[in-house]
């Protein structure tokens, strides 16, 4: 069983920038994809991006295409998620989470950590 814990959530202003990380323990962290959801007050978690096992191939949600940036290093079994051009409406808690299949197929991620806050003001 994978262990997941994110880390680098906080408040900043609209047009700012965030690294979120997630730290992996456990199963091989080099085989598996990796992603991060989001889930807003209210609304149901969504996808926003993913990576495959070995960071060639990265998936992004239209929202945030050409903002945000995964990346991952598998040598300190941590993925990244830079998000630059910060929206109100990226106001969420982020999570990661893990697929043994690729980056595009966002409904078999799972083995999710606990969340970080992402708090965008405007």
């Amino acid at each position: 069983q994978v262990q997941l814990g994110e880390s680098g959530g906080g408040l900043v202003q609209a047009g700012g920038s965030l690294r979120l990380s997630c730290a992996a323990s456990g199963r091989t962290f080099s085989s598996y994809a990796m992603g991060w959801f989001r889930q807003a007050p209210g609304k149901e978690r969504e996808f926003v991006a993913a990576i495959s096992w070995s960071g060639s191939t990265t998936n992004y949600a239209d929202s945030v295409a050409g903002r945000f940036t995964i990346s991952r290093d598998s040598a300190k079994n941590t993925v990244y998620l830079q998000m630059n051009s910060l929206k109100p409406e990226d106001t969420a808690v982020y999570y990661c989470a893990t697929s043994p299949f690729g980056p595009r197929r966002t409904a078999d991620f799972g083995s999710w950590g606990q969340g970080t806050q992402v708090t965008v003001s405007s």
